[in-house]
């Protein structure tokens, strides 16, 4: 028996199945199983709110659910977790993050009467081609325009002192980052203020863990003046909030409402994770139509994105300005930047370019090798 059966932790609920009137040959379809990456489902990050999404549905519609924890990070790992749950008789399998592409792609081949929920990612071929299956349905977030929202909301409050750490630089902590620096900078102009964000404040840790060397890095840009560190780094985030709490400086959590890890996280950088795995559920037990083959792309217009303003710990920002803003990115009227050759175009439309001084290689890291 491999490893993963050793280490994998699996907890099932039930909630009125016989209530449903579920039949004998659906049973396989009353069954959702979560695959977590490298984490748990109380991470505070896209384990757990993915699995509250996940929770709130079996509540409401009656359904079997279990989360699989692989035994370590690897392809290998994460399929043997989807074969299980398969062989346990799991008919849709829900999976969060990037770490997935591949053991999808081989999933949803192995496997063509499942349907696979994939978040933040599409599946991809070991020749790095993108394939969505007909059998699986790919969310993706417009994590720019979430970032856009902090920067703004930081500087609203009144912070001109701005840092930004992201845990790896995947796709989504670039956009995260890019939306980050363009939101400031667009209050920083509304404002008439002046914004410090250098280059050396624009960082990518290498890491998703939360470890010293992280807490030390944060402590040492508060030290050196920061006042607000945007950390879109996964559990290294909780290493940046430590500093914050030592330091009596603000940070800005991500994914999901980090409110209530520590009294010095200001905001959060949401995605509607719960939201939108209902909403995929929805499509496969509501209107009975599956969507596989599809990527979805939800951000502002379609509530796919937020701050949770009403545990936020604003004294100056008000709900007005924050609806205000939200709209103005949820009707297009500002179009957030998700790439930096789109940051540069920005910040030249606002006229405002002698002003950016980080570079696109902080940015976007050209690949090593």
């Amino acid at each position: 028996m491999k490893k993963l059966f050793l280490f994998l932790l699996a907890f099932g609920f039930m909630f009125g199945l016989a209530a449903c009137g579920t039949r004998d040959d659906d049973v396989e379809k009353t069954k959702i199983a979560l695959i977590t990456d490298y984490g748990d489902i109380d991470d505070e990050s896209f384990n757990q709110g993915t699995w509250e999404g996940i929770l709130a549905y079996a509540e409401q519609h009656g359904m079997e659910i279990e989360y699989f924890r692989p035994a370590e990070v690897s392809d290998a790992d994460y399929i043997d977790s989807i074969d299980l749950a398969v062989e346990l008789g799991f008919g849709i399998i829900v999976t969060p993050g990037f770490l997935f592409q591949r053991a999808i792609y081989e999933s949803q081949n192995t496997h063509p009467d499942v349907k696979f929920i994939l978040l933040d990612a599409q599946p991809r071929d070991a020749t790095g081609n993108f394939v969505v299956g007909p059998n699986t349905l790919s969310i993706f977030y417009d994590e720019h325009e979430s970032g856009f929202l902090a920067g703004y909301a930081a500087v609203m409050e009144g912070f001109t002192n701005l840092g930004f750490m992201g845990g790896i630089a995947v796709p989504a902590v670039v956009r995260f980052g890019i939306g980050f620096i363009a939101g400031a900078y667009y209050a920083a102009l509304q404002e008439e203020v002046e914004l410090v964000f250098p280059n050396n404040r624009y960082d990518y840790l290498g890491t998703f863990n939360a470890g010293p060397g992280v807490e030390t890095q944060a402590a040492g840009w508060f030290d050196d003046g920061t006042e607000v560190i945007f950390a879109a780094a996964g559990g290294a985030g909780l290493s940046v909030m430590s500093a914050a709490t030592d330091k009596d400086a603000w940070m800005i959590g991500v994914d999901v409402d980090q409110s209530g890890l520590s009294e010095r996280v200001m905001t959060s950088a949401m995605k509607a994770l719960a939201a939108s795995v209902q909403l995929a559920l929805d499509s496969y037990y509501i209107d009975e139509d599956f969507a596989g083959g599809e990527t979805w792309y939800l951000g502002a217009a379609n509530d796919g994105v937020a701050l949770p303003f009403e545990t936020s710990r604003f004294e100056t920002f008000t709900e007005a300005q924050y609806n205000e803003i939200f709209a103005l990115l949820a009707d297009g009227t500002i179009e957030v930047p998700a790439t930096y050759a789109e940051l540069v175009a920005f910040f030249e439309d606002l006229d405002i370019l002698d002003l950016l001084l980080i570079e696109q290689d902080t940015v976007s890291p050209p690949p090593s090798g």
